[in-house]
């Protein structure tokens, strides 16, 4: 028979139990909810403003991405869950304190409206594919029609679901990496970013690609800021915080947070950003997919290295 004696009752095997339970899917989750909330935003804000003729690409074709971005997240987000069938347990009830419930009830609101939207597009989006039924081009005529009702609520919607993805995870308040109040800004400006990019991506005219240039090359601006403070509120509180900075700064993460999302995903891009409009010839993809992966992959390291961190003091 073999004696142990433990002195503490925690970080032991089988004892103090393992937290790290968040995989790809909800990194994916994220990305693509922030994904959608950008580009859902910038179609409604568009709209709002009278534009929609002048840059078509993000109010019709980017859009496009939305309902599909959303959709795809769900799925994710639906294959993490433990027990699948009791998903609806969530609509049973509304906890204004509770980020799930506000991110829940979003969705439940904004993929419909995304779906919609698109479908108020459908004959500029689809001229070769007519609708067979009357009662069907019957509803795309009032979507049309209410267009700017529905870009009226997407703008807020869109800016709680960017939110959102980040309040998600810094309402954990045992994980001292996510909590922090940098997380539902940092989240919803890189949501809007990785928007932007692909609207950059998939824009035709150099107008609109112009535009959204500038947009995203101010939002990457405002995203390292939010980063740097960050980092600094870490750094200047207590011996957990400093040590989950640590994991970004020095340790195992380093690599992938400013190789992959500082440098690769926010300052490269930006220097050819800047580098485009002042008048130089870059070729846009670059800078567009350098941000949606810099995007993807700041969601990877959060999530994983937030569920490492812990109070052990």
């Amino acid at each position: 028979m073999q004696e142990e004696l433990f002195t503490s009752g925690r970080n032991l095997p089988h004892i103090d139990p393992s937290l790290e339970i968040w995989h790809w899917p909800i990194s994916v989750y994220l990305f693509l909810g922030g994904l959608a909330a950008g580009l859902l935003f910038f179609a409604g804000l568009i709209t709002v403003l009278g534009k929609d003729k002048e840059y078509p690409t993000t109010v019709k074709f980017a859009a496009i991405v939305s309902p599909i971005a959303l959709t795809l997240g769900l799925l994710a987000l639906f294959y993490d869950l433990t027990h699948k069938l009791y998903f609806w347990r969530l609509y049973t009830t509304i906890r204004i304190e509770s980020p799930m419930s506000w991110g829940a009830w979003v969705l439940l609101i904004i993929t419909p409206i995304s779906f919609l939207w698109v479908m108020s597009y459908y004959s500029e989006l689809f001229p070769k594919w007519k609708l067979k039924f009357e009662f069907l081009n019957t509803f795309e005529k009032i979507l049309t029609k209410n267009r700017i009702y529905m870009a009226y609520v997407l703008i807020p919607l869109s800016v709680i679901l960017g939110i959102y993805t980040g309040i998600l995870l810094s309402a954990f308040n045992a994980r001292p990496l996510w909590n922090n109040a940098i997380l539902g800004p940092l989240f919803l400006v890189s949501g809007l970013s990785t928007g932007a990019a692909l609207i950059i991506l998939l824009a035709k005219s150099k107008k609109e690609r112009h535009l959204f240039s500038k947009i995203d090359l101010a939002l990457v601006v405002i995203e390292l800021g939010l980063i740097v403070h960050m980092l600094m509120g870490m750094a200047a509180g207590s011996e957990v915080q400093l040590e989950a900075m640590q994991l970004l700064v020095g340790g195992e993460f380093t690599v992938m947070f400013f190789g992959f999302v500082i440098i690769l995903g926010l300052i490269v891009p930006a220097t050819l950003e800047l580098t485009e409009i002042v008048g130089y010839k870059i070729p846009v993809a670059i800078p567009a997919i350098l941000i949606l992966i810099g995007g993807l992959v700041l969601r990877f390291v959060m999530v994983e290295a937030g569920q490492i961190t812990r109070y052990l003091y």
